[in-house]
């Protein structure tokens, strides 16, 4: 598939990040060099449909046609939300005798550690649909008893008959130890599509090959529950661009950050849990490079969601492995913790009369009540709205009209008298409380590293965020915060300089001395072939090729592992001391210790195989204008009204300071400058404000 030619000869790239409550376009034209927000309501029902009222939206505002369009890539929330409501195919798991309950048996940690109660499993296959084939491998690999083709086929005849009343879509085949040895895995795979063509197959040997029953066992079975979901998803959004004779290349965020094509996206949609997300990472990343600022700590509050990723020394952490909603998933990804805070995050109070927002969100149907459009429950976008912080006649640049009224009654009748406050204070109360929970999430982000707050500055960024990111600053005592350039779409903005990448690992137990040289040669040539192979699948040219190796090590006698980069990856004994001294000082700053004389493991090597495709290059901005208010109006801010001026951010001319209080709008968010901070526009288009000493 070589998708590169097409990709060159159209000038315009466009990124599409689809949220819980809209969905967010950046466009780069190549011919000007501009790059353009665009921002729609989605459409939970088929995201699809949301997908191309953008694309139209945006073609008819900025003057372009479809045929100018090269390349979509196309961040999703499909996958996450498909497992969180338990949307899922019904899946049917074939294993090695005697695991076949794995899922249920898990780890032994207890998270409440006193509980009375067994904590509650989640487990996506149950136990009349995991079924045990003769076979075994030792964990070198080598053959202990040879696959049983007879057992093979009952098992299968099994599992096409469900069990039950639901039809079997998807087969995950996780065998002991194929990590080490694909070969049964593909004998199996190979005789399931022989005898059952239609079903999803799922192989842990492609999707998870590495160690650790438990988690190779969940990330396979994920991965095959999805499959059918994702693939109708992809089938309907193909089916909906050609109705509209849109032929441009399309690309998935996965949540390494990378993208990838429609048809890897199908056969592995784990990779996609983050697809949304991690766009913003990638874009903070970019941030703290163009401003110098190499610790930021990004901050992504939408409709539904909140999202943090910390940008360190101009980085951001990649994760193994993770979890969505209790369920382990052992893929490389960005590291970003999401709670449910989002301008669509529902108020209500608690049977102890606590005053409660989110995790439950209006979405975008019928959202806030402020959007008129039937909601009954008040979100944190009301609370705004009532307290004048939002102006109801501009919102989405005066493309959706808000009800403050129906805001202020809401609130009144569901909060405020049930509590006995006032309506200001009641929506003071529901955006004192969704702060906190982000607060929360910002701290433990920063503290299970044993990083500082005050050594960071906030760079705040989706719809919702401008409102509360000085706030978030004051309860961390951190003294700048960045409002990068079109703030609303930045998830989409990161998504634009993304790079088709693959995830390719090998797991093998090593000791990290001389002695282990000649293995991990073996596994350094087995992961360059098998990158070049993808890469050269996705039609990516041999000098736009870049591998990355990294490694997961670990003290022996230890349970964890912590991923080491490997720049110089050379299986010589001067590079291999090289990369254990990285371990020892990374152990060092993330748990305050090292055991230099304790022998050190390597457990599974890694290979990033990125393929780079060419970055949009954004002409220089003059911004002119001047610094003088738009407007004034009353907001409520610290327990009481004031006539705040109100600027137009198109406008600001850059080094001209504003004092808070002050209200800056632009088309897709508002920013609340408090009493106490003063905003700079830099020459970049961003905004920084900072504490005034």
């Amino acid at each position: 598939m070589n998708e590169q030619a097409d990709i060159s000869a159209q000038p315009v790239r466009i990124a599409v990040d689809i949220g819980g409550t809209f969905t967010d376009l950046q466009i780069f034209d190549s011919r000007s060099q501009d790059a353009w927000a665009f921002k729609v309501p989605t459409t939970p029902g088929d995201p699809s449909v949301g997908f191309m009222n953008g694309i139209l939206g945006a073609s008819e505002r900025y003057g372009f046609a479809l045929s100018d369009v090269a390349l979509v890539m196309h961040g999703t929330t499909i996958a996450t939300n498909a497992v969180l409501e338990r949307k899922l195919a019904a899946g049917a798991l074939i294993t090695t005798q005697g695991f076949e309950d794995v899922l249920e048996i898990g780890r032994h940690v207890r998270k409440e550690i006193y509980g009375l109660k067994a904590e509650d499993r989640s487990v996506l296959i149950p136990r009349r649909r995991r079924f045990g084939v003769g076979e075994r491998l030792r964990a070198d690999g080598s053959v202990e008893t040879p696959l049983d083709a007879k057992t093979l086929s009952l098992v299968i005849d099994r599992a096409r008959s469900g069990g039950d009343d639901d039809v079997v879509e998807a087969i995950a085949i996780c065998l002991l130890h194929a990590y080490a040895n694909p070969a049964h895995e593909r004998a199996v795979a190979e005789a399931v599509r022989a005898e059952w063509p239609e079903v999803a197959v799922s192989l842990s040997s492609d999707v998870s090959p590495e160690i650790r029953e438990f988690e190779r066992s969940s990330t396979t079975v994920l991965n095959a529950v999805l499959m059918p979901v994702v693939a109708r998803y992809l089938e309907k959004l193909a089916g909906r661009m050609r109705d509209g004779a849109f032929d441009a290349a399309l690309y998935l965020v996965q949540s390494n950050g990378g993208v990838t094509t429609p048809a890897v996206a199908a056969d592995q949609p784990v990779r996609l849990l983050l697809s949304g997300p991690s766009g913003g990472a990638l874009a903070v990343t970019r941030l703290a490079e163009s401003l110098d600022e190499p610790n930021l700590v990004g901050i992504d509050m939408g409709g539904t969601s909140f999202d943090v990723c910390v940008v360190r020394d101009g980085r951001s952490a990649v994760v193994t492995e993770g979890d969505i909603d209790g369920l382990p998933v052992r893929v490389p990804m960005v590291e970003i913790r999401t709670i449910g805070a989002g301008g669509g995050s529902i108020a209500w109070i608690d049977p102890g009369g606590g005053l409660r927002v989110g995790p439950q969100s209006a979405g975008a149907d019928p959202g806030p009540v402020s959007y008129g459009h039937g909601g009954k429950e008040p979100a944190v976008t009301d609370a705004n709205v009532t307290l004048g912080r939002i102006d109801p006649d501009f919102f989405l640049g005066g493309g959706m009209a808000l009800d403050q009224p129906a805001a202020q009654a809401a609130i009144d009748k569901r909060i405020g008298t049930p509590l006995g406050m006032d309506v200001e204070t009641a929506a003071e109360g529901i955006l004192a409380v969704a702060n906190a929970s982000m607060a929360s999430a910002i701290k433990l982000s920063l503290f299970e590293k044993g990083l500082d707050p005050r050594d960071f500055a906030l760079a705040s960024f989706g719809g919702a965020g401008g409102l509360h990111a000085i706030d978030l600053a004051e309860e961390l005592s951190v003294s700048r915060v960045v409002f990068p350039k079109n703030p609303g779409t930045l998830s989409a903005y990161g998504i634009l300089y993304s790079d088709i990448t693959h995830d390719l690992a090998r797991s093998r137990l090593l000791i990290a001395t001389p002695d282990a040289c000649a293995d991990l040669r073996d596994m350094l040539a087995d992961l360059r072939t098998d990158g070049e192979r993808v890469l050269e699948r996705d039609g990516i040219a041999a000098e736009d090729r870049q591998f990355q190796i990294a490694a997961d090590m670990r003290y022996r006698g230890q349970a964890f592992e912590l991923l080491v980069s490997w720049p110089d990856a050379a299986a010589t004994g001067e590079s291999l001391d090289t990369l254990i001294e990285a371990f020892h000082g990374q152990h060092l700053e993330r748990f305050a210790y090292d055991e230099r004389e304790t022998p050190v493991e390597i457990v599974t090597l890694r290979m990033t195989a990125i393929g780079q495709l060419a970055k949009p290059q954004l002409r220089s901005e003059e911004r002119a204008g001047g610094s003088d208010a738009k407007s004034v109006r009353k907001v409520f801010i610290d327990g009481a009204w004031h006539d705040t001026p109100v600027y137009d951010r198109a406008t600001l001319s850059a080094d001209m300071p504003i004092a808070g209080p002050a209200i800056i709008d632009e088309e897709y968010t508002t920013i609340l400058l408090k009493t106490g901070w003063t905003l700079i526009p830099e020459t970049t288009g961003d905004l920084i404000a900072r504490r005034q000493e």
